[in-house]
């Protein structure tokens, strides 16, 4: 396949994924309102606490699938099926014995901790209990279907991620308006159809890869070279993921033991429109990561090269432009999306939504490090920014700080690790930083002052359904001429030009 068909394969997959996230986003505020309203601020917080435990355990999860997603996607740019077949069939047993470690581990030390150390109304522990028990299931459940996910994903058929999303977008619409007629306590209810859904959602992946690539017609194999070359990769990405784990939801716990579960309720719905903005992002990651990690297997670094700098400036002019008025109108938002906003809610989000900014600068970066299997500094990094994370958050409300630090925090750290992976980058991928620079950051920072000034200004004027509109019309007025002019290259241009004429020109 021709450079130029990758990157048609990119651009259409990436159109499938970002229908999808607009789809699930829309569907997602009504969802997260509804059960916000169902379950109240105080129950909404004890899941979201308790979820998080779980988090806490499912973090070899995220590493586990960071190494799969690598060695697959490697084999298959190599073009070798039988080292593809003994890839996938090795990454299930290994996801096997993961999950139950999962369990083994919840049902001791999490627990433990959820019994004595979390500030949760004593008349609400048994149901505390409850939902954690199916949280384990839950937790492992996702550890399993990760090597029929990433298979998906590395064969790049993104129609069935969009699919599966608005899937799942409308059972969790289907979840939430159930929770109004709940034969049993509310909270426990939400917890069984989750699970259900969890369920349902590794069947299909099962199924759907059995059906479409053979490879993933799984045989008891083992191999301890390739076991411990895989777990050496996947122990560096162990770390870093406990990182994450330590920077997120170990803060959540802090929230918990000083500010109570009102603001683990606020920190609930800062996840979600993290989550939800993050997606858009990840999408367009799922899209491109692949064709980095097979461009790097052939040892193509032009494209490679090529790859990185489109992706991460468009993803952060599309994060940008979705961002700008949310942030400038997040407490109208908020109290438009939800029947009860919680204390400290409206700050989070505005601060969170500014830290996933600054995090698609690294994304296509962080991709390619990956892709060379040399991780063990990049990962040593993150470990100790986000124990610095926790640590300094925990030092602050020590001192009497607010919940609102936190995304302070997030942010002034997030940024440190991103030049951090540029310099990374430079050694391990060749990237040259002043290229970088010029054909990327300068542009960037180019349009954000061009475009960001005027409707700052219209929000500190206006309030309501007047400000939404004013600030978002007069950033856009701003933003997509800006973008045209000075964010995409002359060929970039042209390339938009001649589709443009090609698609509506035709008749003339």
């Amino acid at each position: 396949m021709t450079h130029s068909e990758n990157n048609k394969r990119i651009a259409k997959n990436t159109l499938f994924l970002y229908f999808r996230s607009f789809l699930t986003f829309i569907v997602g505020l009504y969802t997260s309102r509804e059960v916000l309203a169902q379950l109240g601020v105080s129950d909404f917080g004890i899941y979201n606490v308790v979820g998080g435990i779980i988090v806490l355990f499912s973090f070899i999860q995220n590493a586990m699938s960071s190494a799969t997603s690598r060695y697959f996607t490697f084999d298959l740019g190599k073009g070798d099926f039988e080292q593809l077949k003994k890839t996938f069939n090795l990454s299930v047993v290994i996801h096997i014995f993961t999950a139950l470690f999962i369990f083994v581990l919840g049902e001791t030390v999490g627990l433990w901790f959820l019994n004595t150390q979390l500030s949760i109304p004593s008349e609400r522990m048994e149901a505390a209990n409850f939902v954690y028990q199916f949280s384990i299931f839950a937790a492992c459940i996702g550890i399993l279907q990760i090597p029929y996910m990433v298979a998906i994903n590395a064969h790049e058929r993104m129609k069935v991620y969009a699919y599966i999303g608005i899937a799942d977008s409308v059972l969790f619409l289907i979840i939430a308006i159930s929770l109004g007629f709940a034969p049993i306590d509310k909270l426990k209810f939400y917890s069984i159809l989750l699970f259900c859904l969890y369920i349902a959602r590794i069947g299909f992946y099962i199924m759907y890869c059995h059906r479409n690539f053979k490879e993933t017609h799984f045989k008891w194999f083992w191999d301890k070279k390739m076991f411990l070359e895989r777990m050496g990769f996947s122990g560096w990405t162990t770390l870093g993921a406990v990182s994450a784990i330590a920077a997120l939801q170990g803060v959540n716990m802090l929230l918990n033991v000083f500010h109570g579960v009102v603001a683990n309720a606020a920190y609930g719905i800062m996840t979600q429109v993290s989550n939800a903005v993050a997606q858009f992002m990840g999408n367009f990651s799922a899209a491109v990561n692949p064709q980095i990690t097979k461009s790097y297997a052939k040892n193509d670094f032009d494209y490679m090269h090529s790859l990185i700098f489109r992706a991460t400036k468009f993803m952060f002019l599309c994060m940008f432009a979705i961002l700008v008025p949310l942030i400038l109108n997040m407490d109208f938002i908020l109290h438009l999306w939800l029947k009860t906003v919680p204390p400290f809610a409206v700050f989070l989000c505005q601060g969170i939504l500014v830290y996933n900014l600054v995090n698609t600068l690294g994304i296509a970066i962080n991709s390619s490090i990956l892709a060379t299997a040399k991780i063990k500094k990049l990962y040593i990094m993150a470990f100790i920014s986000s124990m610095l994370n926790f640590l300094i958050i925990y030092i602050s409300f020590k001192n009497g700080y607010s919940p609102e630090i936190i995304p302070v925090v997030y942010s002034v750290m997030a940024f440190l690790g991103v030049t951090y992976s540029f310099y990374l980058s430079k050694i391990y991928v060749r990237i040259s930083l002043l290229r970088f620079f010029k054909d990327v950051l300068l542009r960037l920072l180019s349009i954000f002052c061009i475009a960001l000034p005027l409707p700052v200004w219209i929000s500190l004027k206006f309030s309501g359904w007047q400000a939404l509109f004013t600030t978002s019309g007069g950033f856009f007025i701003l933003f997509i001429p800006s973008v045209f002019l000075i964010g995409f290259s002359p060929n970039e241009r042209e390339f938009l030009v001649e589709k443009f004429k090609s698609k509506f020109c035709k008749k003339a």
